[in-house]
């Protein structure tokens, strides 16, 4: 499978910039998902990878073969980069049954009938659709349609596969179960493939890296639990994470090496990070995950239950101090009486301080000092 590099990657509408100065390394076998808002340039990454859009600047090399280059004045089409394509859109033939639609590139290349016909039942089989084969695209289910689509786009063995949002037609339970099959697939066909999506929970539970953008900037490309953990900064932090990360505003009262004195909901705490740390005094932000904020009778912090969202395995608590409204998650049946007294703490060693641009620049625990 191949490695694709792209060198400062640009592209550009008259005066409007989709993508900017993109530097990026998908190895061979990855999972790549490019996550980000509406209009933040991942698809339009994805398609100048793919050869459907052209750069206006840059280099992309895929399996060690330049595939464009502004400055070489190289740009391989499309159809001879070896990539597959898988849109939102299945565009499946209606006349063709399934056997004939995954048969139709193969026969396009020019593949002889009975290397067709192994090819085409191999992907029957992977995909799991073999009791399908003389059906037609009315008479399959959206899940089933979405299987063939694949089939049809994996059985030339394209170097790449390469997914524009695929899933998006599909109902949130088949959703889910796509989700597990294409994991799968991953595994099973030793593929590289590149995904776009705008949904965080597509990205953190396929991708080996993820790459997320924002007005066609990277902000972060690390692995799902990586980016979820230590976001590089405040959008990120805020974009990857459902119920989403909390943000207290605070005050950076002293700095000295890999501790710091911070004030925040009235309180006075003590910061500490696994190295050294610098950040200017004055205001800051505190970032924690709602799994951080356990509530109990023993609670070192007290507020008020603004509203409970129990969902049987889980509940979401947002509790209410003064004017700051915090998400907290417990697991298990519960429930908690709305205005009722709350008690909980601060737990975690990856409590994240950011600086007054947003940037992280630790993770560490808070203690309260009493």
């Amino acid at each position: 499978m191949p490695e694709i590099i792209l060198k400062n990657i640009s592209k550009r509408w008259g005066s409007f910039k989709a993508v900017s100065n993109l530097d990026l390394v998908i190895e061979d076998g990855a999972f790549i998902t490019l996550l980000g808002p509406s209009g933040c340039g991942k698809t339009t990454t994805l398609r100048m990878i793919a050869g459907l859009e052209t750069p206006t600047e840059g280099e992309i090399t895929i399996d060690g073969k330049v595939v464009f280059s502004s400055e070489k004045g190289i740009n391989i089409s499309a159809a001879k980069r070896d990539v597959g394509f898988l849109f939102q859109n299945y565009a499946l033939w209606p006349h063709m049954t399934v056997f004939q639609n995954i048969a139709f590139g193969l026969e396009t290349l020019k593949w002889k009938k009975p290397e067709i016909e192994k090819r085409v039942q191999e992907m029957l089989e992977t995909m799991q659709i073999v009791q399908f084969r003389d059906r037609y695209p009315a008479e399959l289910s959206g899940g089933q349609q979405q299987r063939v689509a694949i089939a049809r786009t994996l059985a030339p063995r394209p170097k790449v596969l390469f997914m524009d949002e695929p899933l998006s037609n599909l109902d949130a339970k088949l959703r889910g179960e796509m989700r597990t099959e294409l994991k799968r697939l991953h595994k099973d066909t030793g593929s590289t493939f590149v995904y776009v999506t705008h949904d965080q929970l597509e990205a953190m539970t396929m991708a080996t890296k993820i790459c997320l953008m924002k007005d066609g900037f990277l902000q972060q490309y690390d692995p799902p639990l990586t980016v979820y953990t230590l976001p590089a900064n405040r959008f990120v932090a805020d974009f990857v994470g459902n119920p989403t990360m909390n943000f207290i505003s605070g005050e950076v009262l002293s700095n000295n090496g890999s501790s710091a004195e911070v004030r925040i909901l009235g309180e006075h705490f003590t910061y500490k990070a696994s190295r050294d740390f610098t950040i200017q005094i004055g205001a800051a932000t505190i970032g924690i995950r709602p799994e951080y904020l356990p509530i109990s009778e023993s609670g070192s912090l007290k507020g008020t239950a603004y509203s409970t969202l129990p969902a049987g395995m889980e509940t979401t608590v947002k509790i209410k101090i003064a004017d700051t409204l915090l998400s907290s998650v417990m697991f298990g049946s519960l429930d908690y009486k709305i205005d009722s007294d709350i008690c909980f703490d601060i737990v975690g060693s990856n409590i994240l301080l950011f600086d007054g641009e947003g940037k992280r620049v630790a993770a560490g625990t808070l203690s309260k000092v009493e």
